[in-house]
């Protein structure tokens, strides 16, 4: 199938400093694209995939699971890794899990991490339901574009394939298990209203992970896609510092655009 226009993957070769950006369960590119572009516009080297299953149908997505999504994200990892002397790792909600994954299985590939309502868990009865409806029900409604400013959107599937669900389900609770494997600076950014995850799984990583280097923020103005909402500045310059602060030669070099 063909990818949805504003679905499209986004790379750019800038600097020897890089990151990978992860976007979110039935999500896409887009909602991380500005995030991108703004760290683009910086001199970094920028990768944002597209993750399988995603970006087309859901009925795509029905047939993939964590591994796949996962595995994405690392051959990402290890390109940028190839070619930058050091490498960040971010990504919003299930974007930010593989993030901190990444983090814990990679070691000292990984420079930093920054999360945004990272998801630790699938919460509600519905979750304990997953391992037998799924073979029932095939899909449920949609998550995306809990956004409170008006008239932004984001672009993501409008159901939710039970079979990923429950493959996420899985992957969460292995990640649980893998946090403390994380030593990385961490920064993490929450929004104070999240119709999506709730702020117990930001206290859950928090908790969990061994980084001393941890900075955590609190997102007044925007829901569960805040990249794409109110605090969507906020959260470009703040993780732009954090990068800058650990690879101090962010934005002194020269950048080549790529789309």
């Amino acid at each position: 199938m063909p990818v949805l226009p504003g679905a499209e993957p986004y790379r750019h070769e800038g600097g020897e400093v890089g990151v990978l950006l992860c976007h979110g369960f039935t999500g896409s590119p887009q909602s991380l694209r500005p995030w991108a572009e703004h760290h683009a516009a910086h001199g970094l080297s920028v990768s944002l995939p597209l993750l399988p299953g995603h970006g087309t149908r859901w009925e795509d997505m029905q047939v993939t699971g964590w591994q796949d999504w996962y595995a994405e994200v690392d051959r990402e990892l290890r390109l940028l890794a190839g070619r930058c002397s050091q490498v960040f790792v971010a990504g919003l909600s299930m974007g930010g899990a593989l993030a901190l994954r990444l983090a814990a299985r990679h070691g000292e590939r990984v420079r930093g991490a920054v999360a945004v309502n990272p998801a630790n868990k699938v919460h509600g009865l519905s979750a304990y339901a997953l391992p037998m409806a799924r073979h029932l029900v095939r899909t449920t409604k949609g998550i995306a574009s809990d956004i409170a400013l008006e008239g932004a959107a984001e672009l993501g599937y409008d159901r939710v394939p039970l079979h990923a669900a429950h493959s996420l389900r899985t992957f969460l609770r292995r990640l649980d298990g893998e946090l403390p494997q994380v030593t990385q600076p961490l920064l993490l950014l929450r929004s104070a209203q999240d119709h999506v995850v709730p702020a117990a799984d930001s206290a859950r990583v928090l908790s969990r992970v061994s980084s001393t280097d941890v900075t955590e923020i609190v997102l007044e103005h925007s829901y569960h896609v805040a990249t794409l909402d109110r605090d969507a500045d906020r959260i470009f310059e703040e993780s732009l510092a954090f990068i800058g602060r650990l690879a101090p030669s962010v934005g002194k070099e020269g950048t080549a655009a790529v789309g």
